[in-house]
């Protein structure tokens, strides 16, 4: 299938061709969809071209070519054929149209059927996009185009210098609104000097096109002339001109004014007593003509005259006496609306009035209303010169009372008559006035006075026997009233409620009549009065009440657990999980139908908000607390309405209640499956066990400790845990030689809320084991520099053995049952802990301490070598200081002097003893002395040389 265009109009025809490839005759089906719903099937018949077919005849029985016939016969027309079928129908319906290729049949029986590429599995017809097998296009409606209030007998008129917009109104053929989309539009101008006589267009004529937006009013336009619409083309068709097709433009003349006078006299004074003026106009009716007047001393007052006549005259009559000037201002019609001035032209009059004497009622009408038994009082406005006398007259029944007044100086008089003491009608005219000039002129103003036969009363009415009623709060409520007297009515009421409010004034024309009020109270007629006179109130029934039924409302039942804090109520916080509810009271009309908003802070976690419904069908309900997740939990009570009243956000107040769910606290080992070593002495120590917690402190914790070999387990409780973290040391009473098993129980926050571990939570175990010992081998405590310190090791080698020695910690490891130290230098020795191969971590804590002594020294003659020479039986003094702790035990000797290369002798030994530091012997005999030992309190030392033994280690 092919087409020249895939956009066709209104009127078009559809324009395109099949081509087929088979052998003739050839029957083509085919099917038409519009907006997508199929539009009818239809069927070609395509003969064979060549006369010689046999197929263009119903064949009979037997063979058409035979094999020796061949040769001689002319079978072209068995070849397959290139047919182009064109398919021009008439469009005349917009919208989307499809056509599709079904089936196609050759001459030989072949058929080719094209309808699954159509058809869905429904078997419905659907658009497709088969390329030649299919042809789409869419059929537009053509525009249409006219001028709208204007036509050869209704030109448009437009002032000098002034632009208008050609009235151009877009319609189309049918419903789908072409007008919507840019249109391309063309009309033929004639400046109006070229306009011919029968109103066609001139040689002068000119061609122009304009483009109309969607939505335009219509093309603006400057030059006066014949415009006529020429074409109007959319986006996709041409269209067609309508009538009216042409408009003329016109500049009608600008409007102007002229003006003659006459003057009005007075027959009784000869005065003037005002102009007549007559205003010819030219120009474009209405006419509006404005000018001021002014009265000699006074104040300038604006005036106006409007009228459609081309002649019209203008009585200027003023009511007072004076000089008076006219001047005219602009003037405007019903083209030029933009005013002209006119003081250019000097149009202005001037006059000197004395208008004659006259009198009339300053509201004569309507007829006048009073009470009986009450006097009228009428306004009577005076004109002329002062004084004047004023002749009237009162007719009642036929009865007429004639009355005059002299005197009256002042141009407004207020007539006032005697009181009028039958009801009914009564008439007052005023007959004559006469002014200073003494020309007397009748008058011809009356009135009417309606005088009521009744004063007016108003009550209450009843609703079912009584003056009370219960409605809905806001609704609007009548309430009747009795009314006697003369429409209309005006009562004042007020709500005795709200004595402070000022009472309300209302008009009412029934004498069955309603008052609406909006408020609850009671109401109370406080004066009445009617279109003529005032009234009285019934006293027995000039009160109404008015009540609401309640609106809905809603309370938290306060208790020990939840109570009202500020604007919202706090309840009481709760573990989660735990079950809660809190009970709400309502007040109204059951059933009530709530609706709250649970809004969630968690610990953890975004916050979220849910809206949730209930209906409650008694006046009490309980709702249930959400628990499953910690954290503040605000519940807000939104929207509640009952039978009566549905929910009224400005009379409703939002109930608030806030909870906090506290979460289950939690107790974890820090190093779940760890393995801890602790030792059988409780003085060895042992690991703490670090415990992480969440919740609120202080907790309570329950641990439970069973030993591998026993069933029953050992339970420890451990109160007031004020942190997050926890050292647990467990007690060794509780401990035996081997493997514990160490589990959380449960534990407890400073909120009561508890958690339970389940059986298989991670849990730690503890290892206990035997500790070494140490004892010394002596039982002294004082050692001296030199002296080996012994120690007995018990446990497994190898052994570590921790010390402090002058000051500092000090380890040293034995591979045997045996420590020894040597002691070298002074100090204080203190083991304090030991380990061994089967407890590294478990430490043996003892303190054996040991001091060890510097060796005690003496020195002579202050250490240094003294030879003293002394006469025969004379004493030299000999000096022995000490080094140590007293008492001091030395022992000295005197030797020979030898000669040179002999060894001295020992000549004598002598001991003593020195509770000081220094003492001094006295010594006669000749010799060399020397100390050959010393003891302190704790060591002694001699000059014989101590020889160290192998195997000892010395003391670092």
């Amino acid at each position: 299938m092919k087409t020249v265009t895939e956009s066709k109009c209104i009127g078009d025809l559809s324009d395109f061709y099949l081509q087929v490839d088979a052998t003739p005759p050839i029957n083509i089906k085919y099917s038409k969809l519009f907006n997508g719903q199929e539009n009818g099937r239809s069927s070609l018949s395509i003969p064979p071209k060549s006369p010689m077919s046999p197929l263009a005849t119903q064949r009979s029985s037997g063979a058409l070519v035979t094999r020796e016939s061949v040769a001689n016969v002319d079978v072209s027309w068995a070849r397959s054929q290139s047919t182009r079928i064109s398919l021009n129908e008439s469009l005349n319906t917009s919208g989307r149209w499809q056509y599709l290729v079904d089936e196609v049949q050759d001459g030989c029986g072949n058929i080719v059927s094209y309808a699954k590429y159509h058809q869905a599995d429904s078997g419905k017809r659907h658009p497709t996009n088969a390329g030649p097998l299919e042809q789409r296009f869419t059929v537009h409606e053509r525009p249409r185009v006219a001028l709208r209030g204007c036509d050869s007998q209704h030109p448009l008129r437009v002032p000098k210098g002034k632009s208008i917009r050609l009235p151009v109104q877009l319609s189309s053929t049918g419903l789908d609104s072409e007008e919507q989309g840019t249109h391309h539009l063309s009309y033929l101008f004639t400046p109006s000097a070229e306009v011919l006589p029968n109103q066609e267009h001139g040689k002068a004529a000119v061609l122009e096109e304009f483009k109309l937006e969607p939505h335009a009013a219509g093309h603006e336009v400057y030059e006066p002339g014949l415009y006529t619409l020429q074409s109007v083309e959319s986006a996709s068709c041409a269209g067609d001109v309508l009538e009216p097709s042409s408009c003329l433009l016109s500049n009608p003349p600008e409007p102007t004014l002229n003006i003659e006078t006459q003057v009005i006299p007075d027959r009784c004074a000869g005065n003037s007593v005002g102009l007549l003026v007559d205003l010819d106009l030219t120009g474009t009716p209405p006419f509006r003509v404005s000018y001021t007047e002014r009265r000699s001393g006074g104040p300038v007052t604006p005036r106006t005259v409007e009228t459609h006549l081309l002649h019209t005259q203008l009585e200027l009559r003023p009511a007072h006496s004076g000089h008076y000037r006219y001047e005219f201002q602009h003037i405007s019609d019903a083209i030029y609306r933009e005013p002209r001035s006119l003081r250019g032209e000097r149009l202005s009059l001037e006059q000197d009035v004395k208008p004659p004497a006259s009198a009339r009622f300053l509201d004569a009408h309507p007829a006048r209303k009073t009470c009986i038994g009450e006097p009228v009082s009428l306004g009577v406005q005076l004109l002329g010169d002062a004084p004047w006398k004023l002749e009237y007259e009162l007719v009642h029944h036929g009865r007429r009372q004639k009355r005059k007044k002299d005197g009256i100086d002042n141009n407004i008089y207020t007539l006032t008559t005697d009181e009028l003491s039958s009801g009914g009608e009564y008439s007052l005219a005023l007959t004559a006035v006469t002014d200073k000039s003494g020309c007397k002129v009748s008058l011809e103003q009356e009135t009417k006075i309606e005088v009521a036969l009744q004063r007016p009363k108003a009550a209450f009415g009843l609703i079912e026997g009584q003056r009370t009623m219960l409605a809905l709060e806001g609704k609007k409520v009548n309430l009747p009233l009795r009314l006697q007297g003369e429409s209309p009515w005006t009562i004042q009421y007020r709500n005795s409620d709200h004595a402070g409010e000022a009472p309300t004034t209302t008009l009412l024309k029934n004498s069955n009549d309603e008052i609406e009020v909006k408020e609850a109270g009671t109401y109370e007629l406080l004066h009445v009065d009617d279109a003529t006179c005032p009234g009285n109130v019934d006293a027995v029934a000039n009160r109404f009440s008015v009540e609401w039924v309640p609106r809905p409302s809603v309370k938290v039942s306060e208790s020990a657990a939840i109570e009202l804090q500020q604007d919202r109520y706090v309840k009481k916080g709760i573990c989660e999980g735990d079950e809660d509810a809190v009970e709400i009271a309502f007040t109204g009309t059951p059933p009530f139908d709530v609706e709250y908003i649970h809004h969630v802070k968690p610990e953890r976690g975004s916050q979220s908000t849910s809206t949730k419904k209930f209906s409650a069908g008694i006046n009490l309900a309980s709702v249930r607390m959400v628990t499953s997740e910690a954290g503040s939990h605000q519940y807000k009570i939104s929207k509640l309405s009952d039978l009566s009243y549905g929910h009224d956000p400005r009379k409703f107040s939002p109930v608030v209640i806030e909870q906090r769910v506290h979460s289950t606290p939690m107790a974890t080992f820090s190093d779940g499956g760890k393995t801890y070593k602790y030792c059988k002495e409780e003085e060895a120590g042992g690991e703490n066990v670090p415990i992480s917690l969440k919740g609120s402190p202080p907790f309570h914790l329950e641990v439970e400790i069973r030993h591998h070999s026993s069933s029953k387990p050992e339970l420890v409780t451990i109160p007031n845990i004020e942190t997050h973290e926890y050292n647990l040391h467990i007690p060794h009473r509780l401990l035996a030689l081997g493997t514990h098993a160490v589990r959380i129980r449960k534990v407890r926050d400073a909120n009561g809320c508890q958690r339970r571990m389940d059986q298989g939570a991670p849990h730690v175990q503890v290892n206990v084991a035997e500790v070494p010992g140490i004892t010394a081998q002596e039982s002294r405590t004082d050692y001296c520099v030199g002296d080996r310190i012994s120690y007995t090791l018990s446990g497994s080698p190898p052994f570590n053995v921790f010390y402090i020695f002058q000051g500092q910690e000090r380890k040293a490891s034995a591979s045997t049952t045996n420590f020894r130290r040597l002691a070298e230098k002074p100090g204080e020795f203190t083991i304090t802990a030991i380990t061994d191969q089967r407890s590294v971590d478990c430490k043996a804590h003892t303190s054996i301490t040991k001091v060890i002594h510097e060796m005690p020294s003496v020195r002579v003659s202050k250490g240094r070598t003294a030879t003293v020479d002394i006469h025969e039986g004379g004493e030299a003094e000999i000096l022995f200081e000490f080094g140590g702790t007293p008492p001091f035990e030395f022992t000295y000797t005197r030797s020979s002097n030898p000669p040179r290369g002999k060894k001295s002798q020992v000549l004598d030994t002598k001991s003593d003893i020195s509770y000081e530091h220094t003492k001094s012997v006295l010594a006669s005999d000749e010799g060399i002395y020397e100390v050959v030992s010393i003891k302190d309190r704790f060591c002694a030392f001699s000059t014989q040389r101590v020889q160290g033994k192998s195997g000892q280690k010395l003391l670092t």
